[in-house]
């Protein structure tokens, strides 16, 4: 799915994880990816179809394990987000 990470990622310490989020108007994926990275360091995102024309955008985040939270809060909060699903979340070795 996701492109390969750079060797500056791959430290001891990030953790990658891997998101949908569901927006009220797809046209602000944009606006939302920006956002996102203002969270963690945006790898790589896609928008895909999930069915009858409704889409969703997934991400792929790298942060460091010390930023601590609930991720999925954090992206509660970006204005224009309806829904999030984190799918992955995983220590990088």
């Amino acid at each position: 799915m996701f492109l390969f990470l750079s060797l500056t990622d791959r430290c001891m310490g990030n953790v990658v994880i891997t998101a949908k989020i569901y927006a009220d108007d797809p046209s602000s994926f944009e606006e939302i990816k920006q956002a996102v990275a203002k969270i963690g360091r945006l790898a790589d995102s896609r928008v895909e179809e999930i069915g009858f024309g409704a889409k969703v955008l997934k991400v792929l985040i790298v942060m460091p394990d010390t930023a601590g939270g609930d991720i999925e809060e954090k992206l509660k909060t970006i204005k224009g987000v309806s829904q999030v699903q984190v799918e992955d979340v995983s220590l990088m070795a």
